[in-house]
């Protein structure tokens, strides 16, 4: 920091020290606080938006893994079976999910990068220019409350130096116009910028629902073709409990084994 610029920010911390005890004057404006609120917030949601986005694509990247682990593992219980139908069916699951998870990256991760991570992370990248440009009025600000004190202090208390109030008068309409500049800018384009947000982000929406829906039906497709070496009563079974009776069947005779003790 240069000498000119230690000494702005050493004068403009005095100020806000002196209107935190209030002997300064500190600028109101409700118009500029709302709008800096709304765009708060939309920092806010959007970067939450990128964050959870991102987890669901690593979540589904893990979804794929564990199911291609478990499809291998399932494929290893017919090992040296390869003809029955519950090993035709596990070695067809194993293809399908293997498959599916190959398509992650093909189907999913690319296009879900480039239409919905990129811009949303291009949307939060100008933000902190945006709040560069709020701290900077936020300067001027202190910069012209201080004028406007030192103004009203030489006029309620006149100096011997007849031209000190001049030049505090010069002083405050330069602090004043440089931030009326500034304020006004950041009035006028913060609400464009949030009410900008909902176009901006329709595509990436939109292309959201198309990844997931295009994997999904892959999905299905693929799921769907494991079923056929189940048996044709299957189907039937699981949906009136049958399927349920012979689970238990099963576990009762894994339970009468010695090795279960007594």
């Amino acid at each position: 920091m240069s000498w000119g610029g230690f000494k702005k920010a050493a004068s403009r911390a005095g100020t806000t020290i002196m209107q935190k005890t209030g002997q300064v004057e500190r600028t109101i404006d409700r118009e500029f606080a709302e709008e800096e609120g709304r765009f708060k917030t939309m920092e806010k949601e959007t970067n939450n938006l990128q964050k959870e986005a991102k987890t669901y694509l690593d979540s589904m990247r893990a979804m794929a893994s564990a199911q291609s682990r478990i499809a291998e593992t399932i494929s290893l219980f017919y090992s040296a079976d390869r003809t029955s139908d519950g090993a035709m069916a596990g070695h067809a699951y194993k293809s399908a999910v293997d498959e599916l998870d190959a398509g992650v990256g093909r189907e999913l991760d690319a296009p879900y990068r480039a239409t919905v991570l990129e811009p949303i992370g291009k949307l939060n990248s100008y933000y902190p220019t945006i709040n560069a440009a709020i701290q900077k009025r936020e300067h001027k600000m202190t910069d012209y409350d201080a004028a406007r004190a030192k103004v009203k202090k030489l006029v309620e208390k006149p100096s011997d130096d007849t031209t000190k109030l001049p030049r505090a008068q010069a002083e405050h309409d330069e602090a004043k116009e440089v931030f009326d500049i500034l304020n006004e800018q950041l009035i006028t384009e913060l609400p464009v910028l949030v009410d900008l947000r909902i176009p901006y982000l329709d595509p990436s929406f939109e292309a959201m629902i198309r990844c997931q829906l295009r994997f999904a039906e892959e999905g299905y497709e693929k799921l769907s073709g494991v079923q056929r070496y189940f048996a044709d009563n299957i189907r039937d079974d699981y949906a009136n409990g049958a399927l349920d009776t012979q689970v238990e069947g099963v576990l009762e005779e894994m339970r009468e084994l010695s090795i279960f003790g007594p």
